[in-house]
């Protein structure tokens, strides 16, 4: 994947703060000085529609910070509305060898944000299961809301792009019978990051290649183009329910290869490194480790 990266857009803490910036190749231009009286978080820049302006901003503009020297935090602090796509892939749809065939509407559910962590971060694995998994995802974030939005427009209500490792507890999404959302939402199970990617042109969708590697090996690897259900149509199906806003996450569907899916099935423990990757948007990576829980 060699397509260079743009300037991209992050949350971060460094010296006890919560800020935002440009990341470029150099390290992250730190914005919250000139723009932290305006906007809270890289959400609130998104709705004022000034990803462009800290990006001019920022331009020359030597670094702040080393990227060793931050802790990244997922991007977007508090959507509105974070959903996740299932089932979005042949061969995922495959993988469950139910006879059926590719699902005509798509499966959604919702996480919340306190189920990630970000770029590198620790994902962690509660006490509660040892079957926690991972699943690569391309993620993009609304930038002009609206309703029933038509498909032919999606693309012009997207502000920005980024990667999701949308980890989840396999045991815990068989809890119930028509439901999933346990098991996708333990906390600081899964990651989002490393940065916002601005979206300009539907090259960087349409045909791009996603690759999740646990421990440098190869697990999953395809191309968005197979996808079952395409960007535009999530768009259009999810804003046809719900009103989408500025900031929402919309998290797109995995390829086949999860660990679940070996026989044995290949669980993530603690010292495992997973490094999920997409062409023109970055590589997400993360560690494992065991949660340091008490009780209540």
């Amino acid at each position: 994947m060699s397509t260079p990266l743009p300037p991209r857009l992050a949350s971060f803490r460094a010296n006890g703060a919560d800020r935002f910036g440009v990341v470029t190749d150099h390290g992250i231009v730190d914005l919250t000085p000139e723009f932290g009286s305006r906007f809270k978080g890289l959400k609130e820049v998104i709705e004022a529609g000034a990803m462009d302006e800290l990006l001019s901003v920022a331009e020359g503009r030597s670094p702040s910070y080393r990227e060793e020297d931050v802790t990244y935090l997922i991007p977007i602090a508090h959507p509105e509305k974070l959903i996740c796509v299932g089932v979005n892939f042949p061969s995922r749809n495959e993988e469950y060898k139910d006879g059926q065939t590719a699902p005509s509407k798509p499966s959604l559910f919702i996480r919340f944000p306190r189920s990630f962590v970000g770029h590198h971060e620790n994902i962690v694995r509660p006490p509660e299961s040892e079957q926690l998994d991972y699943e690569g995802e391309i993620t993009i974030v609304i930038g002009k809301g609206g309703r029933r939005i038509a498909r032919e427009k999606a693309y012009e209500h997207i502000a920005a792009l980024t990667l999701c490792n949308e980890g989840t507890i396999r045991d815990w999404v068989r809890h119930a019978k028509f439901n999933v959302t346990q098991g996708k939402n333990f906390d600081a199970t899964g990651a989002i990051g490393p940065w916002l990617v601005p979206f300009k042109r539907a090259e960087q969708l349409d045909d791009i290649e996603l690759t999740t590697r646990v421990n440098g090996e190869v697990r999953q690897h395809d191309r968005t183009s197979r996808m079952i259900f395409d960007f535009r149509y999530i768009v259009n199906y999810v804003s046809t329910f719900t009103t989408l806003v500025p900031g929402d996450v919309i998290v797109c569907g995995t390829p086949t290869g999860a660990g679940a899916r070996f026989d044995p099935p290949i669980w993530l423990k603690p010292g495992d490194v997973i490094e999920i990757e997409a062409d023109g948007i970055g590589t997400l990576i993360n560690g494992v480790e065991d949660e340091r829980h008490g009780t209540d």
